[in-house]
């Protein structure tokens, strides 16, 4: 979900750590609020109304596996139905950017430049090198018979060549494109069609305009007022200017946000909370199985988020743990000192299991 903001939001990559957050949580004041992710899950609290704590620990995993798989697939559609509106883009976009061989001349040509209506004459497009432009001059008019004299002009040009125009009888087009070819001109072949080059340009700012409709993003008026609760010590980081303090947003003031939101970045705000605090659920039901799984009933652990200052600290927290708790598993807390000690029944690498449950919790989704 967050990769998928970040491909949404690629003309403000700046701003997609504000569009990942997540809703406040439960109680009432926080409830509309959108939080950073580190503050939801250091005071997360399990959601009773979503997933009953009295029903059964499969059907709460199945209500968690349900919502997740909609969003998926809710995801892969949007994102597809996105990435074709994208890909007939810079195919067009291509086109414009090319040379004057390959190139569209719908944003080059006018209708100025062309004899229409004519049953006899017809005007050519034809490209000349750039070294041959004088040779073109002073030999386009007897290349063939009937070319009118004077009616060469150069429209467009690029780091190779011009695009001359020319105007011809039809009936000797033919002779005229062979004549053309052995003196290294080359007939470009098109025909000004006025509803044709009309509707190529219209596509081409419809596509670039539902693009950016996709993500544009709207400035939010925020009341002032501190940007923590005090009874939560919870960092609440505005939309659209994250140096702006703000007291949070009221659902008047997510409903205004939402208006200049295209749709795909608001479904994917919206959906990466939900998947988010899902995902935090998962983690919380782990914690609970796992802790049951390898101490027993009745329910008697503690379940904490611990949090190193820095990276370089997490090996001597690492071992300040293993040295308290190493009393709950003995075999456990000898295979780290030794790692030839196998624990029985578990198809783990010793690195990964230790004399208390540990669950790793990675809130750098765009690293």
């Amino acid at each position: 979900m967050a990769q998928s903001v970040v491909e949404v939001m690629e003309d403000a990559k700046g701003k997609v750590p504000e569009n990942l957050l997540a809703n406040g949580g439960l109680k009432e004041k926080m409830k509309y609020l959108k939080i950073d992710l580190p503050s939801f899950v250091t005071h997360f609290e399990w959601d009773m109304a979503k997933y009953p704590a009295k029903q059964p620990l499969v059907s709460v995993v199945d209500t968690l596996a349900k919502q997740l798989a909609q969003i998926e697939t809710d995801l892969k559609s949007r994102t597809a139905t996105y990435n074709t509106l994208k890909t007939n883009l810079e195919n067009l976009e291509k086109k414009s950017r090319g040379n004057l061989f390959t190139r569209t001349l719908s944003n080059i040509v006018s209708k100025e430049d062309f004899v229409l209506g004519s049953e006899y004459l017809i005007t050519l497009l034809v490209i000349v090198p750039k070294p041959s432009y004088t040779k073109w001059q002073k030999t386009y008019e007897s290349l063939s018979d009937m070319v009118v004299p004077r009616s060469t002009k150069l429209i467009a040009e690029d780091n190779e060549g011009g695009l001359f125009t020319v105007t011809l009888f039809r009936k000797v087009i033919e002779d005229f494109k062979t004549k053309a070819r052995e003196n290294k001109f080359t007939v470009r072949e098109f025909y000004y069609d006025e509803k044709e080059i009309k509707r190529e340009r219209e596509e081409m700012s419809r596509l670039l305009s539902d693009k950016k409709q996709q993500y544009q993003t709207s400035c939010v008026a925020l009341k002032k007022g501190s940007s923590t609760f005090p009874d939560h010590k919870v960092k609440v980081t505005p939309l659209g200017n994250p140096a702006r303090p703000a007291a949070g947003q009221t659902d008047r003031e997510r409903e205004s946000e939402g208006e200049g939101e295209g749709p795909l970045l608001r479904w994917l705000k919206v959906n990466f909370s939900e998947a988010f605090i899902a995902w935090i659920h998962i983690k919380a039901l782990r914690v609970f199985v796992e802790s049951v799984l390898r101490y027993g009933l009745p329910v008697n652990f503690q379940a904490v988020l611990l949090q190193p200052h820095k990276k370089s600290s997490t090996k001597r927290l690492r071992e300040v743990l293993n040295s308290v708790f190493r009393h709950l598993d003995q075999v456990a807390a000898a295979s780290i000192l030794d790692a030839s000690v196998e624990i029985p029944g578990l198809q783990l690498n010793n690195q990964d299991y230790f004399p208390y449950v540990y669950f790793h919790i990675d809130l750098s989704l765009l690293d």
